[in-house]
């Protein structure tokens, strides 16, 4: 497979929020913003160990919302400001399905849509 033709995607992200990059025609064209993901915390914790579940239980939430947007990913960037991106990468490969993704990290702070979209284009050039 071409690297022209491999599903790739971006993800900048942080605990609380996710905007996902890829194909515009998933494995051909120009990258795109596919979606923007958040989480939604409005709970009041109690506890710490009730905090610690809540936030634990709200990034896997986000996880999940990231995946729906990248369909037989082969190739993925996620890029952030803290330990999610790390995090992330682990539970990928924790999912039999995401698992034989090449998956590369980096670190970067929030940028604009635009800026994501070649921030991303860089990394599979």
């Amino acid at each position: 497979m071409s690297k022209n033709n491999k599903k790739q995607f971006g993800v900048w992200m942080d605990s609380h929020s996710a905007t996902i990059v890829g194909k515009e025609n998933i494995d051909s064209g120009k990258f795109v913003i596919l979606g923007h993901e958040k989480v939604d915390d409005q709970f009041v914790h109690t506890s710490e160990s009730g905090a610690d579940n809540a936030e634990r239980d709200l990034l896997h939430k986000l996880f999940k919302d990231i995946t729906a947007h990248m369909q037989n990913v082969d190739e993925l960037h996620v890029t952030g400001t803290g330990i999610a991106q790390e995090q992330f990468i682990n539970y990928l490969n924790e999912t039999a399905q995401y698992k034989n993704v090449e998956s590369k990290e980096s670190t970067s702070n929030k940028m604009g849509d635009e800026s994501l979209i070649e921030y991303v284009a860089a990394q599979f050039s």
